[in-house]
């Protein structure tokens, strides 16, 4: 849907003054989610945004994610708009070195919002020091779990890896499997292997793996898949996992054969659907595994960002300082069920889970924007098919890890 409106230029020099002021008022945005929530909740964002700024003139593109993922590369050098919907960290690196998004230090320092409500999520939207886009939502992961089971075999929320081990091993005792997940399409096991390497090393070597930087084979990474091969081979997981897409998964967790699930909070209303009473599901971060790492979390995250190409850069960070108010976000992530990243916005009570989540995401660390996210596309693709193997056959370790040191070489010239 187009929203669109133009002057009517009357006479020779008042249409000469009108164009020059016409054009910059002309403010055209690039938006990518035709799907009904996310459509309503940027259309509503629109209108309040036009209210606010009556001289501007807003022309809005709406088209599919994966279309708009092919089109950007080509737009943002030939026919930039002045604003484009794009994802944060290692996902922007290419249009960010390629000098194609527009660098909104400034913005951040000078807006209220930005500089101090942003603080979570402000290492995401960063790149050689520098800030370059401002995100609209995001949603945590963590771990979903059954409470009427933990509660009835007496076992508390693990806030350590070695309590977490202690309660997969009690519930197996009694015939639940600790977790469910379906790797049948392969980033649900990517998602296990960020916590597990978050919580093992810390939000810096996430994000240098997924850079590059450092091979899969560097010990560090060792350590991490070591951890989740203590998981793997106690029988941790759902054994006919790589089957199993993960709203199959959702069926152990329904049916009580398993009590956990790493998953993102979109999930929730798999559960819904699945006929299990949410009073009897409850939610906790992933637990600590090495001792003092501050605590980073799987948090995507959507974002707006300025073409450097863009005409209209002034009335742009007019749009970027309006998407950062509380009560814009607030509206917005309500309508779509999702968190706010500004601190201050105010969010569904009611909603446990994202009150949850949004204590959650608030007071981490860092924000991890998800393997497939950070990671290119070829690496994640190789990543994500090691890690589902890995999930099968454990002693496949060393050859898997060589393997992803070879891709990553190529990936990474």
């Amino acid at each position: 849907m187009k929203f669109s409106f133009k002057s009517v230029l009357l006479g020779t020099v008042a249409s000469a003054f009108m164009s020059v002021s016409a054009f910059a008022g002309d403010l055209v945005i690039n938006f990518d989610d035709l799907n009904p929530g996310p459509k309503k909740a940027f259309e509503e964002a629109i209108e309040d945004f036009k209210k606010a700024n009556p001289d501007i003139n807003v022309t809005v593109n709406n088209t599919d994610r994966e279309a708009h993922k092919t089109a950007i590369r080509n737009f943002l050098t030939n026919d930039a708009p002045d604003i484009t919907s794009w994802y944060p960290g290692n996902r922007m690196a290419p249009f960010v070195d390629a000098g194609l998004f527009e660098d909104i230090t400034d913005l951040w320092e000078s807006d209220p919002n930005l500089k101090d409500k942003f603080a979570a999520i402000k290492p995401t939207m960063t790149r050689d020091g520098k800030q370059w886009g401002v995100p609209y939502t995001f949603y945590q992961w963590g771990i979903y779990y059954r409470k009427d089971i933990f509660d009835k075999l007496g076992i508390a929320e693990p806030q350590t890896w070695d309590e977490l081990i202690a309660a997969s091993e009690l519930l197996k005792e009694n015939g639940v499997t600790p977790f469910t997940i379906g790797t049948k399409f392969l980033w649900t096991a990517a998602g296990v292997f960020d916590y597990i390497n978050l919580r093992t090393n810390g939000y810096e070597v996430h994000n240098d793996l997924t850079a590059g930087k450092i091979k899969y084979t560097d010990p560090r990474i060792r350590k991490t898949m070591e951890n989740w091969k203590q998981l793997i081979d106690m029988g941790a997981f759902v054994p006919n996992h790589a089957t199993m897409s993960w709203q199959d998964a959702i069926a152990p967790f329904a049916n009580g054969d398993a009590a956990m699930y790493v998953m993102g909070n979109f999930s929730v209303d798999g559960y819904k659907t699945a006929g299990i009473d949410l009073d009897n599901v409850d939610f906790f971060p992933f637990p600590e595994i090495t001792p003092g790492i501050p605590r980073a979390e799987e948090a995507p995250a959507d974002a707006f960002f300025i073409p450097a190409n863009a005409k209209n850069k002034e009335d742009a960070r007019k749009f970027l300082a309006f998407v950062a108010q509380p009560d814009t976000l607030a509206k917005w992530n309500a309508t779509i069920g999702q968190l706010p990243p500004n601190s201050a916005s105010e969010i569904n009570q009611d909603d446990k889970f994202i009150v949850q989540g949004f204590d959650t995401v608030s007071n981490a660390a860092g924000l991890a924007q998800f393997y497939d996210r950070d990671a290119p596309a070829a690496m994640a693709k190789a990543g994500m098919e090691g890690f589902q193997q890995f999930m099968l056959d454990t002693s496949k370790m060393d050859e898997i890890l060589e393997r992803l040191d070879v891709v990553q070489s190529e990936v990474y010239k």
